[in-house]
């Protein structure tokens, strides 16, 4: 079972939908003891990063969350879940994030000729050709963010080209973090989460 992180964010009952498809089962909970014993623990989130910092401290799930990411726990942050990921975030002043990934969240420029922040549909480029998540290449996903990461380049799995270069897709070992919405970009969405669940029931992250 995937334990989806209740904290008041995210789109979850969408992303529920998604794992239902892929007949994953599903639970949506705060509890430190239910994320412990899930097979993999989802992220999501949507609106500011400090909100949704305040929001876990608030539940008392970042040390929950810190140490499970680190002692192998599957995690996958999904947009601003993904960014939470990161050690900080520059949004609306300084903030710390869960430091599970090495880089931090910068705001898209607003000077380079593109709409911030970057809602719709853009097209994926894999950077790690040995990535159980290669089938994005090419395709084209949905995003609605303002801010993105900026990390090491052996963290990024794909990335996508809006005024700068955008990862669209980080993974370090058994940390992973999308920052479009699987749930909403179609089939190509459905076979991220698909090889995500791959990975997890095969407990194979070796290779990334």
């Amino acid at each position: 079972m995937f334990a989806i992180v209740d904290y008041d964010t995210g789109n979850t009952r969408n992303l529920k939908k998604a794992f239902d498809y892929l007949e994953v089962a599903t639970t949506l909970t705060a509890d430190p003891a239910t994320l412990a014993a899930a097979d993999a623990v989802i992220l999501p989130g949507v609106g500011a990063f400090a909100a949704a910092m305040t929001a876990l401290n608030e539940r008392q799930l970042v040390p929950v969350l810190q140490r499970l990411g680190r002692t192998g726990k599957p995690m996958l942050g999904i947009c601003l879940g993904m960014q939470l990921l990161f050690e900080s975030s520059a949004e609306y002043g300084e903030h710390a994030g869960l430091g599970l990934l090495s880089g931090h969240v910068a705001a898209l420029p607003t000077n380079l000729g593109v709409k911030v922040p970057q809602m719709g549909w853009n097209q994926n480029q894999l950077q790690r050709s040995a990535s159980p998540f290669a089938s994005v290449d090419g395709a084209f996903t949905y995003f609605v963010h303002s801010y993105y990461a900026v990390c090491p380049r052996d963290e990024i799995v794909s990335t996508v080209e809006h005024g700068v270069t955008v990862p669209s897709i980080v993974q370090r070992a058994n940390v992973v973090g999308m920052q479009f919405h699987p749930e909403k970009s179609g089939r190509v969405g459905l076979a991220q989460l698909a090889a995500f669940k791959e990975m997890v029931s095969a407990n194979d992250f070796s290779s990334n």
